[in-house]
């Protein structure tokens, strides 16, 4: 399963007032790292306004934010700096240059529209339903793997053939979150969720009903393209009602459930098919995926574009004024936003040095976790002639893993930011972040091989479960500080970037685990998880590199360099429309003062006569 960043992200810095208007947010470098970031889609997903260039927190501070052109197809033109958040790339082609800035409609000090002024209580509630409605898609990913042996005799197929319902599956999740996923920018994010979860929970049915192998591998693809929608968009959700105060902790709690997903998939399956049958293991599912359904219809719409929009079409209904307006009352179209979504991650995939050494190292790491959904029935089941419901019970050190290293996230924000910091900015520069990718980097190979050589009796099962904990918390570290590195380094265009190498991972986790079972046979889960465990120890040197010479790589990037050399042209254009702006303000403040009082000094023989006129 994967986890974007969206996607939620590589979260840079946000306004920390909950009543900032949305046209006058600004954001500092996304390596400003306050939260973690989880990739897991294209799931990476897109950020907010790839092709934007930056707004300093000064300005914001000033009180002064131009009206400006909302582009994402020009970096040129001048734009405002959104969060680099796991929500999908908003496309807004429309300019305020021949609007009157007095009808634009944003949002006021205290307004209980905006999302981030909405009731605490509120807004935990919307943390919990978007993160169990996640956790319902992911989980699904996973109890399919603890039925595989009933589809095998149900169906009279191998095992190799069943376990493609998981490579389906995950191919669904990755096609789902470059195609449906960005449909929330045109359509804002509550009836992307409704529907996309509906079609999803729908598909679930003809899986358990099915009478051929055939109707489940292809059906499962489908779920997971409409079910994409909700890991892609969800973590876009948690920023647009989070304040930058507590937008980590947000990203936290929201984590919990779609990062444990995975593990408690095959606990649940484990148990249900034991005791219910294969069949049941859907109709969980279903349940589960109706309690989720039920969750998501409280939500309110979240993305800013959408109330904004909505709100000033309200206003000119209201007031039969059609000069109303606000700045994404204009949008790309469906194709145009498809084109940038499904163009530009791929084309970045093969050509940035950067790129490619992390779709490699991310790709492997993400393939071999899929591949203990193969191994753990194998040395619990087959060798130790555990159930398969307590079989699934072997997946919860990896789930400590994963809790440990979410719980942690103020520790490693320490760790980061006691780096050295860039003057221009003031944050650290991408390269601090690697130095807990490293530790993740140590931990993930030492759990995969401690396992591997205590997988076997006659040594305690209490040993190689308690080894899944480094692995998990090394996956964990890899998965979420990976999409932060990239989105320090890609600024802008990181949304592209982590699309890209999500929908890599994806495909090579769902391509690995059909070789798990030979493998395994083969060589037995002894060996076979070794050699798994060294080709993670030749990846160690990866972040390594980036950690102490990252500086240098990014420096013959042609993309950032390109990105850099866009924002300096940018900045010109900015500070021509700020000074513009704070010309305009100081008119009308001139004006509003003049209407209502004006001073005329008479100055004679050194006394001054002042002469009140109203």
């Amino acid at each position: 399963m994967e986890f974007q960043p969206q996607e939620a992200a590589s979260l840079s810095k946000l306004p920390t007032g909950g009543d900032e208007s949305s046209t006058k947010k600004a954001s500092g470098p996304a390596s400003n790292i306050d939260s973690p970031s989880l990739s897991s889609s294209p799931n990476a997903s897109r950020t907010d306004f790839e092709g934007s260039d930056h707004m300093d927190d000064d300005e914001l501070q000033d009180g002064v934010a131009p009206n400006v052109p909302r582009v994402s197809s020009s970096p040129d033109d001048v734009v405002t700096w959104e969060p680099l958040a796991l929500v999908q790339t908003r496309t807004s082609i429309g300019s305020s240059a021949s609007r009157p800035p007095e009808y634009e409609v944003v949002f006021e000090p205290g307004d209980p529209e905006n999302p981030k002024n909405w009731p605490t209580w509120y807004r935990a509630w919307i943390i919990f339903s978007v993160s169990f409605s996640t956790w319902a898609v992911v989980v699904y990913s996973t109890t399919y793997t603890s039925i595989i042996p009933g589809l095998g005799d149900e169906f009279n197929v191998s095992a190799q053939i069943s376990t493609l319902g998981v490579t389906t599956y995950l191919f669904g999740l990755a096609a789902g979150s470059v195609i449906v996923a960005p449909l929330s920018e045109i359509y804002g994010r509550r009836p992307v969720y409704i529907i996309c979860l509906l079609a999803w929970a729908a598909l679930v049915v003809p899986c358990g009903l099915a009478t051929s192998i055939e109707e489940i591998l292809v059906v499962r693809f489908f779920g997971a393209f409409f079910g994409a929608a909700m890991v892609s968009n969800s973590p876009g959700t948690i920023v647009d009602i989070m304040d930058h105060e507590y937008l980590s902790l947000g990203m936290s709690c929201w984590s919990i459930a779609p990062l444990n997903g995975p593990v408690t998939g095959p606990i649940i399956g484990g148990f249900v098919y034991q005791y219910m049958g294969w069949r049941w293991a859907n109709w969980i599912v279903l349940i589960i995926g109706g309690a989720a359904i039920l969750v998501i219809f409280t939500v309110k719409e979240t993305y800013t574009p959408t109330i904004l929009q909505r709100k000033a079409a309200r206003k000119r209904k209201e007031t039969d004024d059609e000069r109303y307006w606000s700045q994404f009352d204009q949008r790309a179209s469906t194709l145009e936003i498809l084109k940038l979504n499904m163009g530009r991650p791929f084309v970045l995939a093969v050509t940035e040095p950067i790129l490619i050494f992390f779709n490699i190292w991310i790709s492997i790491i993400y393939a071999i976790l899929y591949l203990c959904f193969v191994a753990y029935p194998i040395v619990f089941v087959q060798y130790r002639q555990w159930s398969p419901g307590f079989a699934g019970l072997g997946f919860l050190g990896i789930g400590i893993g994963t809790m440990i290293a979410i719980c942690l996230e103020p520790l490693w924000r320490r760790i980061i930011n006691s780096h050295e910091k860039d003057p221009e900015t003031g944050h650290v520069f991408p390269e601090a972040i690697g130095s807990v990718m490293c530790i993740g980097s140590f931990l993930t190979p030492i759990g995969q091989l401690v396992f591997s050589w205590t997988s076997l009796p006659p040594i305690h099962w209490a040993i190689p479960i308690a080894f899944g904990i480094p692995f998990g918390l090394g996956n964990t570290l890899a998965f979420i500080y990976s999409g932060n590195y990239l989105a320090g380094c890609y600024e802008y265009y990181a949304a592209s970037a982590m699309a890209g190498n999500a929908v890599i991972r994806s495909v090579l986790g769902g391509t690995l685990p059909l070789a798990g079972n030979a493998m395994y046979k083969a060589l037995t889960p002894q060996w076979a998880g070794t050699l798994l465990g060294l080709c993670e120890v030749l990846l160690i040197p990866i972040p390594f590199i980036f950690y102490r010479y990252g500086d240098k790589i990014r420096a013959k990037s042609k993309i950032i360099r390109q990105m850099r050399e866009e924002r300096a042209k940018n900045a010109g254009k900015r500070a021509r429309q700020l000074a513009r702006e704070v010309r305009r303000m100081a008119r009308e403040q001139a004006l509003r003062e003049g209407e209502t009082e004006t001073k005329v000094v008479q100055v004679s023989e050194g006394t001054v006569n002042t002469r009140e006129v109203v």
